[in-house]
């Protein structure tokens, strides 16, 4: 049977749809004309049976309090045997709106303030707020760049989980912005030094079905029953198949004990309600969605390879880090001289370009910006000739 052919060149009229990405950007950036590339939400039409299962909830016409049927687990069990070759049990999977509420859900189930939680800069924003709002301390292990590429660094993670202050280990695999997937020898070392010192692993893996061949993503708590035993995957269908505003994540909890204190917590702040639309979206998509999905990633594929063919003949005075997952590219600027605020407002005001700063991401992001790919190609075509127009400029070369 002949796949069915998807789109993803036709532009969506995103106007007036209350579009953090694309209908605020003057009240945002103060800048009415800027291109939005900036948060983690593609342009992108979903599977088309979701928009289906949502239609069909819809057309009841009652929206009570809703739970979660034995298809939709089975959706997400059957996903992650397929895509990952994990086999988890549905006694494992917890609920959460969103991965950065299981975040501080997690921190607060685990940790008391004061506490030392590790996190490997540069590294998605909230990482940082779900430490510091819960007064807890930030400990960093910045990725280290070999070669090119981003690796985590073994020795510094050594000492700062063995220091004896580190409780929690946040990680993000694939990471963000950086883009890399760890390898299971990458994982394995953090884990098992995890395991030595009795610090609990906080896997982020919202992009884990996000991936450029031939990488492969590898569930932390697939590695071992030690590891699962130690360890809350948060999951989502939202970056996948651009599902963020219907609040469903799906955390996967192997230790009892672990999963119990988590709940408890979710129990004490009332965030056990379940989005009735999110649940028919996430079971229509990890059921029809296989195909949209590697479509997609052949698809941003091709708006990866453009960018970076474009900046190495044309920008050299940039650097850009080749992604293995994620639709983000991290791009260095420091070249240009200026510092964060500077760079900011000349991509704004000069390039019209609306990107992800750096510095947000940490100090080891200064100078840095993440694009967001997930987009038209023609999206992709005319930011990077902005951006070319505005850094070789004669004022700008001057």
């Amino acid at each position: 049977m002949t796949r069915p052919r998807f789109d993803f060149d036709r532009p969506v009229d995103r106007d007036n749809t209350l579009s953090a990405k694309w209908n605020y950007i003057k009240e945002s950036v103060g800048v009415e004309d800027a291109l939005p590339m900036w948060v983690a939400d593609m342009d992108f039409e979903t599977v088309p049976e979701v928009k289906a299962a949502i239609l069909d909830r819809a057309q009841h016409g009652i929206y009570g309090y809703t739970a979660r049927s034995k298809g939709y687990y089975d959706a997400i069990i059957d996903w992650n045997l397929k895509r990952h070759g994990w086999k988890v049990d549905k006694k494992w999977i917890t609920h959460s709106p969103g991965v950065v509420n299981a975040l501080f859900t997690a921190v607060r189930a685990f940790v008391k303030p004061g506490d030392g939680i590790l996190i490997q800069p540069p590294v998605y924003p909230p990482f940082y707020r779900a430490i510091s709002k819960n007064n807890c301390e930030t400990v960093l292990n910045p990725l280290k760049l070999e070669e090119g590429r981003y690796v985590p660094d073994l020795a510094d993670f050594a000492d700062k989980v063995g220091s004896g202050r580190v409780k929690l280990f946040i990680l993000c695999n694939p990471h963000n912005p950086v883009g890399r997937v760890f390898t299971e020898e990458e994982l394995r070392a953090m884990g098992e030094l995890c395991l030595k010192h009795g610090v609990i692993v906080i896997s982020d893996e919202i992009h884990s079905d996000l991936l450029f061949k031939p990488h492969r993503h590898v569930p932390f708590a697939s590695i071992s029953e030690a590891f699962a035993q130690n360890s809350v995957i948060c999951t989502a269908p939202s970056k996948t198949f651009n599902l963020a505003g219907l609040s469903t994540s799906n955390i996967i909890i192997p230790n009892d004990e672990l999963r119990r204190r988590y709940d408890e917590v979710n129990e004490q702040v009332a965030q056990k309600s379940h989005n009735i639309f999110g649940a028919a979206a996430c079971e229509a998509a990890y059921r029809h969605g296989e195909e949209w999905l590697d479509q997609l990633m052949s698809y941003i594929d091709g708006n990866r390879q453009y960018a970076l063919e474009f900046i190495e003949a044309r920008l050299p005075q940039l650097k850009v880090y080749n992604p293995e997952g994620t639709y983000f590219l991290w791009l260095d600027c420091r070249s240009l001289g200026i510092g964060n605020q500077e760079l900011e407002k000349f991509l704004l005001h000069e390039a019209k370009l609306w990107f992800n700063q750096g510095y947000t991401f940490g100090n080891e992001g200064d100078g840095f910006v993440r694009i967001n790919i997930g987009c038209q190609r023609s999206t992709v075509e005319e930011a990077l000739k902005r951006l070319e127009h505005a850094v070789c400029s004669p004022v700008q070369q001057g």
